[in-house]
């Protein structure tokens, strides 16, 4: 293959580091390649999946976008952090050699204190944090958020805590594993721990064959296994599971536990199938928790997951997460699904002069239907700084953006060329845009470039405060919930919204989800 094998990878060091693993494995099959870093944003606003194919990945998001918009070849992915079901497309293409699988116990002085009842330990991991308190029930747990490096820098600096556990493969990968560190090898890791995997298109043969010959075997058998243990137990639902396949002596090994937050309860498996007989493991063990109690406790865990100050109305990622404030036990959902619609060819088959693009979600409902040359917009109109980045860099130039679809109408009204505008928009969408520009003599045709759908659930009435992404988001939340909060809003267009509903609305610097949450931790200081 000649041509140049763009490695798609998020910016973070530990992923940069796992992706030159395999540009260097690639390079040494004889293959050019080069790095495309992808800042994870978290806030696409595709918020289930393409053509509702269950795109519900927070780590991959962007980099599944990228790839089905043909920026990118290949994508390198910890395997714990991929949805267990990938979009429609994309496969996985390989695994590499497994590195550690193990949690490893960085402490600060000596081990001394695992004899003692009283220590403070760190870490922001549900799954540790469970396993801990139940080995060590006396202990004190403390949130410990952050990239790898912080979190070192952080248990550095407090007096108070006795140590922190990281994933032994992400400290030696970028080479910070302290020598006062042990690895806890009576704890079960996360499903797919310390696996590094490349997707690929399904429909890109060249590229399947060249990763196929990077794919290890064994610790592809082991790590599907996990992760079909996990989605066969998960449910749906945020829970302390751990997973950990091995194959010794032509024997498949299987150890699984779930166990409730506070640690009180475990309910642990293990099964030993001969290789090639293993295919129905991961389902015997999901069984076998869920009959011993598994069910009963997965849901008591989705009614103590209720009990939070602040809901976001979108999932948030798990870097996300780890920036809110420790003590708001923050939940979050995806209150809108997204459908793309399948656009007619003759709605673009002319050259449009005027074209009005109010969200992302509109343009890649457009790169879903059509390439970028079949496009030919002349004058292009957005709503929002991300939207205008976007459509410069999939579509063409914009000609001008306003932060919001009023702002936008208004100067259309005093400078757009001709009279007609096409206006690909949602089937649920704020009316203000057409209205001004209809009454005003400015033709507006709309086409229905996606479904907006309202999936909302019913918040605890612990809830104080509500994130809010967009004026379909406060709609869906109106859908199931009454009550009176703080509505933290992503922009004016969505608090104007949140203004019919509600007294107290706060609208971030920027219209970014890192931005809202930076607003509801300076309220919650």
């Amino acid at each position: 293959m000649s041509k140049t094998i763009r490695i798609g990878t998020r910016d973070s060091e530990l992923a940069l580091y796992q992706a030159n693993i395999v540009k260097q494995q690639l390079e040494h099959l004889g293959h050019k390649t080069e790095l495309v870093p992808v800042k994870s944003t978290g806030d696409l606003q595709l918020n289930k999946p393409i053509y509702e194919l269950g795109m519900t990945g927070v780590f991959t998001r962007t980099l599944d976008i990228a790839m089905l918009n043909h920026d990118i070849d290949i994508a390198v992915h910890s395997l714990k952090d991929v949805p267990t079901l990938l979009p429609k497309g994309i496969i996985q293409a390989a695994v590499l050699k497994r590195g550690n699988v193990r949690d490893t116990l960085v402490f600060k002085q000596n081990e001394e204190f695992l004899s003692q009842k009283n220590a403070v330990i760190a870490t922001g991991s549900l799954r540790r944090r469970a396993q801990w308190l139940n080995r060590y029930p006396t202990h004190s747990i403390e949130n410990l958020r952050g990239n790898v490096n912080s979190r070192l820098q952080k248990l550095d600096d407090n007096e108070h805590w006795n140590g922190a556990i990281f994933a032994a493969a992400g400290l030696g990968r970028i080479g910070l594993r302290p020598e006062n560190a042990i690895n806890l090898n009576w704890m079960i890791p996360a499903p797919a721990q310390g696996a590094i995997m490349i997707t690929a298109l399904d429909e890109d043969e060249d590229i399947k064959t060249i990763c196929a010959a990077l794919n290890h075997e064994e610790t592809s058998i082991c790590t599907t296994i996990e992760r079909d243990f996990l989605n066969k137990l998960e449910g749906g639902c945020t829970a302390p599971i751990g997973a950990l396949a091995f194959i010794k002596d032509e024997e498949v090994t299987f150890e699984g536990v779930l166990l409730s937050p506070d640690g009180s309860k475990k309910i642990e498996v293990k099964r030993v199938e001969k290789l090639g007989n293993h295919q129905d493991i991961a389902q015997f063990c999901a069984d076998y928790i869920i009959e011993r109690g598994g069910k009963r406790l997965m849901d008591t865990i989705k009614q103590g997951h209720k009990k939070a100050k602040v809901y976001s109305t979108k999932s948030l990622t798990e870097d996300q997460r780890l920036l809110m404030n420790d003590n708001l036990g923050v939940q979050s959902s995806d209150f809108i699904q997204i459908s793309i619609n399948r656009i007619k060819p003759q709605v673009v088959r002319q050259p449009i002069q005027n074209v009005i693009i109010t969200s992302k979600n509109s343009v890649e409902a457009l790169l879903q239907n059509f390439s970028a040359v079949e496009l030919q917009f002349k004058n292009i109109y957005c709503v929002g700084r991300r939207t205008k980045r976007l459509v410069e860099k999939r579509i063409g130039e914009v000609k001008h953006t306003e932060p919001n679809a009023k702002k936008l109408a208004e100067y259309l009204v005093e400078y757009i060329e001709g009279t007609e505008v096409t206006y690909f928009c949602s089937d649920l969408h704020l009316d203000i845009l057409p209205t001004i520009l209809t009454e005003n003599n400015i033709a507006v045709h709309k086409v229905e470039a996606y479904q907006t759908k309202y999936a909302a659930v019913k918040i605890d009435d612990s809830v104080e405060a509500v994130m809010f992404y967009s004026p379909s988001t406060v709609q869906s939340y109106k859908q199931e919930n009454d009550a009176e909060v703080i509505a933290f809003c992503i922009g004016e267009t969505t608090a104007q919204e949140a203004k019919k509903h509600f007294k107290d609305i706060r609208v971030a610097k920027v219209p970014t989800v890192e931005s809202v949450i930076e607003l509801v931790n300076e309220h919650y200081v």
